[in-house]
Formats: structure tokens, C-alpha cells, sequence
């Protein structure tokens, strides 16, 4: 039995933040009923596509939305206003994803919802934001990244931004939405009360500069990458490239890996660069530089092979989940009659998973 067996959720949500946090609670035996327009959400036509059972699904959408039930409404209408407060009555969270104000003018925000089920736990998800100046301007995962600061650090090597290779506000919203609702589900255990979660995907992101922007943070001048520990100054947080065009990763500054590779490169001579403040190491970054184009990138996991350095070699992710740790952890399972699913992360000690069923288009709730 999942631990958020007997939760009902009415999820309202699409693409990615959203359907992400529903997903999670769906794994765990939540109830949850995907509430879609006519068109669909978005993410069931973006290609590529695989079999599910007796369908075929987005590659995306199948790992956002398994174990969900999903029925459309037209929100516009008497009969599906009707069908949504019916839904309502008897669930415990309700989430929706749209910009401020869609849901008042579709008489459904906090409070009307409120007033048919007074302890839900209802959480929006938004860019920026129910108020503030920003709260109505459209924006998904890299133009929130460029307002919070966080494009400036991804950048290339003459220093201009680059489209990041993760979308790190969406994640960053989807755990937040989570977190909070599940402390929300933890406080009315105790008092009964619902509660109304406003989730921006700017303010989710945020906190997580602490480690790299300290300076701007503390009133100072913005971080530039190449000075930066985390961000390409460091000899030892930084990407090399090898002999056949591939490339490896130096992903841990603590001296004592910087000690364990130079006295296996017999060159301990260079160990004090790697103490000195980042964007200060370019003569260790510029050795190591040289001796990782000496050999391919598969002659370099070998050499690595039997020594304490924190090094990986940089994977493609068709090279990554064919690692075998995927298969050693479970991280990639076949569904009963075929598809592929990544694995939840959150998973309990003794229990079982099994992907659940992906819903069709028009498929009614449980």
C-alpha cells in the first residue's frame, strides 16, 4: 500500500512543474484525476513517442502522468463546472497551473474551492508568482532562469549564456509544490485547517543560489563563472575534454582528490594550486588540460578505475542509462506490456513499485 493511499487529488496542471509533483504523490498511492481540456495537455503530442500497454504515449507524458486518471472538462461550461465541484467535494488537494486570475474568472480559485471542501490543500503553480509586478508575464523554465540570474553562470566559454541542459526552475518548482503540500496534509492532521500554497517557479528557484552568489546576495558584485569554485575556476569542479573528442569531469575540490591524482600523475609539485581561491588555478586547470587530451575518454575510466578521485566521465543519456548502476538500482523499469518508466526517487525501504497505468485522453476517474 502507498503512503499517500486514501489522498485524493484533483490536479489541474500541465507540462512539466506541475504534473511532475502529481506524479510523485500518484507513485505513493495518491488518487489522482488529471483534469484536461479537449485538445489534451500539451506534453501527450510532444514526440518521442513509445507503446504503453494499448497506446501509445509521449515518452514525456506517460513518465509525468502514470497512475493518474484523467478526464476532460470544458471549464467553460455549466455541466463541467459541475463535474469539478463534484470532484472537489470529496478531495483532499487540488492544484492548478495556469497564469493569476485564470482560475477567479473560471470560479474556481482558493476561495470558491474553499467553500466546497473547507479543508483542501489547494496549490497554484505559476512563474512568478499570484502578485508582483511579474505575476502575469508569460514565461516558461530558461525565461525564469534569465530573470533569477541563474543563465548569466551558464554560460559557454566566451563568457555569453547557453541554453541550460536542465530545466532547473521547473524541477525546482515541482519539489517545492511537493514539499509544501505535504506539510500542508501534515498540518491539517493536526488542526484540521486546509491551506493555500502560492508556488512560483522564481521564488523555487532562488534559494538555490546561496552557494554560488553569495556576493550579490551580501549586497556585492554579481559572480562571474570563471572565478567561481562551482561555475569553471576551480582545476578540480571543471570538464576536460580527451584524446577522441569525448570528455571527462573533475567533480570534487576537496584537496584530498586534488593529493590522490597528482601522486598518481607524479606531480605533487602542483598540489598548492589547487588551494589557491578559484579563477586563481588556470596553470593546474591548464596541466590537466593537456594530460586529459593524452589519452581517450575510455582509456581514462580504466586509468581511474582504482583511485579515490571524484571523476566521471561525461555520458550521453543514451550511454548513461545503459550504465549498469541504472539496472543495479532499478531505475529504468518496463511497464506490463511494454513502455519505459525512470523509476521514482522517493522510494521506501521494503516496499514495492510498479509503474501505474497511463491514462487515455477522455478516460473517466475512478
Amino acid at each position: 500500500m502507498g503512503r499517500l493511499s486514501g489522498i485524493k487529488v484533483v490536479d489541474l496542471s500541465q507540462f512539466l512543474p506541475g504534473p511532475m509533483m502529481t506524479v510523485m504523490m500518484a507513485d505513493q498511492g495518491a488518487e489522482v484525476i488529471k483534469i484536461e481540456p479537449a485538445q489534451g495537455d500539451p506534453a501527450r503530442d510532444q514526440a518521442p513517442f513509445d507503446r504503453y500497454g494499448d497506446a501509445t504515449h509521449s515518452v514525456w507524458f506517460a513518465n509525468l502522468n502514470r497512475g493518474k486518471s484523467s478526464t476532460v472538462l470544458d471549464l467553460k461550461s455549466e455541466a463541467g463546472k459541475a463535474s469539478l465541484r463534484a470532484l472537489i467535494a470529496d478531495a483532499d488537494v487540488f492544484v492548478e497551473g495556469f497564469r493569476p486570475g485564470v482560475m477567479a474568472r473560471l470560479g474556481f480559485d482558493y476561495d470558491a474551492v474553499k467553500a466546497i471542501k473547507p479543508d483542501i490543500v489547494y496549490c497554484s503553480i505559476s512563474a512568478f508568482g499570484q502578485d508582483g509586478t511579474l505575476a502575469h508575464h508569460p514565461a516558461h523554465d530558461m525565461a525564469v532562469q534569465a530573470l533569477a540570474g541563474f543563465l548569466a553562470v551558464n554560460d559557454g566559454a566566451d563568457g555569453a549564456p547557453v541554453v541550460p541542459g536542465a530545466p532547473s526552475a521547473d524541477l525546482a518548482a515541482g519539489l517545492t509544490a511537493l514539499s509544501a503540500v505535504l506539510m500542508a496534509l501534515v498540518g491539517r492532521d493536526r488542526n484540521g485547517e486546509g491551506a493555500y500554497i502560492d508556488c512560483a517557479m522564481f521564488d523555487s528557484l532562488l534559494p538555490w543560489c546561496a552557494h554560488i552568489a553569495g556576493s550579490a546576495i551580501a549586497g556585492g558584485a554579481s559572480p562571474v563563472s570563471s572565478a567561481q569554485r562551482s561555475l569553471g575556476g576551480a582545476a578540480f569542479y571543471q570538464v576536460y575534454e580527451t584524446q577522441d573528442g569525448l570528455h571527462v569531469a573533475l567533480g570534487g575540490r576537496e584537496l584530498k582528490f586534488a593529493r590522490n591524482l597528482l601522486i598518481a600523475l607524479q606531480r605533487t609539485d602542483l598540489l598548492p594550486l589547487a588551494d589557491v581561491p578559484a579563477g586563481e588555478q588556470g596553470e593546474l586547470i591548464d596541466f590537466l588540460r593537456a594530460t586529459f587530451a593524452s589519452k581517450t575518454r575510455e582509456e581514462w575510466v580504466q586509468w581511474f578505475a582504482d583511485k579515490d578521485v571524484a571523476f566521471s566521465p561525461v555520458l550521453n543519456f543514451r550511454e548513461a542509462l545503459d550504465e549498469p548502476h541504472i539496472a543495479e538500482r532499478g531505475l529504468l523499469v518496463e511497464a506490463d506490456g511494454g513502455g519505459k518508466h525512470i523509476a521514482p526517487a522517493i522510494r521506501f525501504a521494503g516496499d514495492e513499485w510498479a509503474p501505474g497505468i497511463v491514462p487515455v485522453k477522455n478516460s473517466k476517474p475512478g
